[in-house]
């Protein structure tokens, strides 16, 4: 008998989870996290990687190498 009240609660939960992202997504809310780098910080990056190391760069805009890395990739596939 308790499972089926837990089924009905869990189903209730997902019906308003789904209605409220659908309403945000109408709103034009921008779902997910946010980019740890800018356009305009990746354009730099590329930059300066013609003349400094990874490292360096990455320190400098407060990001490890890998998602510096990951953001370079990211912004030339778009």
């Amino acid at each position: 008998v308790m499972c089926v009240f837990a089924d009905f609660e869990r189903r209730v939960i997902v019906e308003r989870t789904v209605a409220g992202l659908a309403a945000a997504k109408q709103r034009g809310v921008k779902l997910g996290r946010s980019r740890k780098l800018s356009a305009a910080q990746i354009a730099e990056a590329r930059q300066l990687l013609k003349t400094a190391k990874a490292d360096a760069i990455a320190a400098r805009l407060g990001v490890g190498r890998s998602t510096l890395f990951r953001s370079l990739r990211q912004e030339q596939r778009t």
